[in-house]
């Protein structure tokens, strides 16, 4: 079912830069509540202004406290949670020779157990509604195998399978899970992890237009949005 984004309350984590920041942007330009959350407070404190005073709530989603005290924020300013965008999240560009155990095992839980945190935490209030939608972002390099994309891709291989398990968990509560997978998009993460160089031919997604698709999953509650890889399509964030 299509449904407006009007004075929905919608958690968005990584918000402070790229997808996340874009993401809540949109929300607030639907007319939505967005509530920003992310580890570097000072970028949150500028989009907040720039959201006529969004909610923002510097949050580390590795520490599960921190993820309950951002959504208690939500619903103490909103009274609910209608929505949660699982966007928080790092990349790993090692090979699979070369990673630290320590680090891939911080990856995971940023990238995965940081996931369920989240969806753990807004549960209760989204069942004490009887709705909610929420959309985990993956990655279209999960559907490439190429030497260097062993780490990160296992993670968000990961965030697939949960959100395929969940959505089927979650169907009796009326709580839709929506699995976005991204192709490379124009962010901090992307110009850290390959310096900005693409192979000929591919071409990076603004933030803008991922967030757009968001927003739809939101709308919709669909069970996967793949978003194709090549130029960007007008018509195609809006085409459930």
């Amino acid at each position: 079912m299509n449904e407006s984004l009007n004075g929905q309350v919608v958690i968005v984590t990584g918000a402070s830069s790229g997808i996340g920041e874009a993401t809540a942007k949109l929300l607030h330009a639907a007319g939505a509540h967005p509530i920003l959350a992310a580890r570097r407070a000072d970028r949150l404190e500028a989009l907040s202004k720039q959201l006529d005073g969004a909610l923002a709530v510097p949050t580390d989603v590795t520490v599960p406290e921190q993820v309950q005290a951002l959504v208690q924020a939500a619903v103490d300013r909103f009274g609910r949670v209608d929505g949660l965008v699982n966007n928080a999240g790092a990349g790993s560009f090692y090979r699979l020779d070369t990673i630290e155990p320590t680090a891939f095992l911080d990856l995971l839980n940023l990238n995965v157990v940081g996931v369920v945190t989240a969806i753990q935490a807004v549960l209760p209030h989204m069942r004490a509604t009887g709705h909610g939608r929420i959309v985990n972002i993956s990655s279209g390099a999960t559907q490439i195998p190429m030497p260097g994309n062993s780490i990160y891709s296992a993670t968000k291989t990961a965030v697939n399978w949960l959100s395929q398990v969940g959505r089927l968990e979650l169907a009796d509560d009326n709580i839709q899970i929506t699995l976005v997978l991204p192709s490379v998009t124009d962010t901090e993460f992307h110009q850290t992890g390959s310096g900005g160089s693409l192979p000929a031919g591919v071409v990076a997604h603004s933030s803008e237009y991922v967030g757009r698709v968001i927003l739809r999953a939101l709308r919709t509650g669909e069970e996967r949005i793949d978003i194709p890889h090549g130029p960007e399509l007008p018509d195609f964030p809006d085409a459930a």
